[in-house]
Formats: C-alpha cells, structure tokens, sequence
C-alpha cells in the first residue's frame, strides 16, 4: 500500500494509551497519509489525564508537532465528532481505505463486536467490516473477563485485526516514547505499511 494520499480513520476512546494514539497518528502523517479522527469523549478526556492539561484535542497539531517534529506535516488530518453519525466516515462509499482504533476500550470492542453503531467511532469501524476494508483493534485492557475474550474473537471473525497493545523487549527499548512506537510500527505494519520505528527482528 502507498502511503501518498491514503485516507486512513483513527478512532481514539477512552482505554489507557494516550502514547499509542499520538505516535501512531504522528507516524501516519510522516508518511503523508490523510488521516480522519475521531475522538470519545474519553478518549480525549484520556489526553488530559495522560498527557497534560495542554493536551487538548483542539491543539492536536501543536501537540503532534512538539513530541515528534515537523515530520507530520506530510501528512494531513480532519477531526470529527463522535456525535456526528452524518459524517463521511459513517457511508461505505466513503474511501477511507482503512481504520484504527487506538487505544481500543472494551465499551468499543463491544459494541463493535456486535454491530451498535451508535457513535461515528462505532459505525465507521461497522463501515470497515461490512467494505471488507482493514480494520484493525488496539485493546489495552488486563486481566481480561470472558465477556470481552468473546468480543475479541468476535470482532476477529467478522475480519477485524486484534492487536493488543503488548511492547515487545528485544529492540532493547531505553524510554517509554520506545514503547509507544514499537506498537504505532506494529499498527503501521498492519495496515499494509512499511516501518521503520523499531529494527525488525533479524533472528539468530
């Protein structure tokens, strides 16, 4: 997949991850995707509690900027209210090529596990299934109940990615900022995207 104009939709709820959801939009627009995102209310109250209290999504681009560089300027990015289920996300003839949630809470894993739709985050991931489009699911949740066990292979079955915000070790990483980009490497990845946020493993 080129990453030149590829529209991608970014969902952002309330699940911990603050980090996941900034480095993985930073590292979509380095490669000048046009990014559509939607925000919970959580999930931007998740911002705050996690990032500051400068962390608002209204200075969004400001915020991208300062942690990652002018790098994100290739690419560019609309935000849309969750409320808003006339949005252009919300229509399969829509061309957005592909969607992420991240992080992904277990209200939203729900929900998409059983068609509700009943926020544009929830009908745009519906969207994605019912397209045959990539749709891929960061959960960070643990322990988890059989309950959201059961959505997970749900929303698996229906065609959806589960791809648990679980950092790997072997890249050696030395900060946090580490950790949150060897997971936007891993979304990248499965997108259909070539990465270059953690080396690869070489094996032996």
């Amino acid at each position: 997949m080129t990453a030149a104009a590829q529209r991608i939709a970014v969902g952002v709820t309330g699940a911990s991850g603050a980090l996941y959801a900034t480095r993985t939009i930073a590292a979509l627009l380095e490669i000048g995707c046009e990014l559509e995102i939607v925000f919970s209310d959580y999930g931007r109250r998740l911002f705050i509690d996690e990032l500051g209290p400068e962390a608002k999504v209204e200075r969004l681009q400001d915020l991208l900027r300062d942690r990652h560089g002018e790098g994100i300027r290739r690419g560019t990015f609309v935000v849309h209210s969750n409320r808003d289920l006339g949005a252009t996300l919300a229509s399969g003839s829509h061309r957005a090529g592909a969607m992420v949630i991240v992080p992904c809470s277990m209200k939203t894993m729900a929900a998409v596990a059983h068609g509700l739709s009943r926020s544009l985050i929830e009908r745009a991931a519906d969207v994605m299934l019912k397209e045959k489009r990539r749709l891929i699911l960061v959960p960070r949740e643990t322990p988890m109940s059989l309950p959201e066990l059961r959505n997970m292979v749900a929303c698996a079955e229906a065609g959806a990615m589960i791809l648990p915000a679980m950092p790997a070790f072997y890249q050696h990483p030395a900060t946090i900022d580490d950790l949150a980009s060897f997971m936007a490497g891993k979304i990248l990845n499965g997108l259909g995207f070539e990465q270059r946020l953690f080396p690869a493993w070489k094996g032996e």
